[in-house]
């Protein structure tokens, strides 16, 4: 694995995307098949997320990839309230459990393997490889990677309709950017990673059905160009200069 990231580090990253790509839907096929939700799933992400962190600790390599504390103080980043905000929409429509506890547990364990995960690969892995050659490049990669994954929903039958789905791709891309910036900016891939999975493992307790179709989409509006715009506009314009 060493060799081969030594070789070619673009390579090193698009092999670690497939992999989890392809084996995670593996993995999603086999857990229904057993009957628990990403029971699977969970125990091979664990075996990823514990072969790729000891892999970038034995190597030397945890400061490139932000495996330590933001080079920058957190008031710089507005305490990171916009991502409390965009994580605490799970509980806007109240309270709901859509699974017993077993199924919880490992949909939760999961999900912030994931979050660890997609990190790491796309905002680390990806991200520093392509930074040393064009930066803008790399940020935009970083970014629409994270948003590729809901693009499916366009055309996949999953009960979305189109709008929603359009907004569903908007919103996860300029999550992305944020998160990219963030890691650029702080040095540090730890709070992208914290609530990466916070976002995705707190959807579990998600009241199924509390707003109707056309509330939640103007909800998600105001998320993307409120909360979501206004940090991006933050990030890039104000930021450089408040942090010097």
């Amino acid at each position: 694995m060493t060799k081969l990231y030594q070789k070619s580090e673009i390579t090193f990253a698009i092999l670690w995307i497939a992999a989890y790509v392809v084996l995670s839907s593996y993995a999603d096929q086999l857990s229904e098949s057993i009957g628990i939700v990403k029971s699977a799933t969970a125990v091979l992400q664990i075996a990823m997320s514990l072969i790729l962190f000891f892999w970038i600790r034995s190597n030397n390599l945890s400061e490139k990839y932000g495996f330590c504390k933001s080079k920058v103080p957190a008031k710089y980043f507005l305490y990171y309230l916009p991502l409390v905000i965009i994580a605490s929409t799970a509980f806007w429509g109240g309270f709901g459990l859509q699974y017993g506890f077993p199924d919880t547990l490992m949909y939760m364990i999961s999900m912030c393997c994931v979050g660890f995960l997609e990190e790491v690969i796309f905002r680390g892995l990806l991200f520093r490889a392509m930074e040393k050659d064009n930066l803008k490049k790399a940020i935009i990669v970083s970014s629409l990677t994270f948003g590729i994954g809901h693009i499916v929903n366009l055309f996949n039958g999953s009960g979305r309709d189109p709008a929603s789905s359009v907004i569903q791709v908007i919103f996860a891309v300029l999550v992305g950017f944020v998160l990219v910036l963030i890691f650029y900016y702080g040095k540090s891939l730890v709070p992208c990673i914290i609530f990466h999975s916070a976002n995705n493992a707190l959807k579990v307790f998600e009241a199924d059905g509390s707003f109707s179709l056309q509330i939640e989409m103007v909800m998600n509006l105001v998320v993307i160009f409120v909360v979501l715009g206004g940090y991006v506009f933050y990030l890039v314009k104000v930021f450089p200069e408040k942090a010097k």
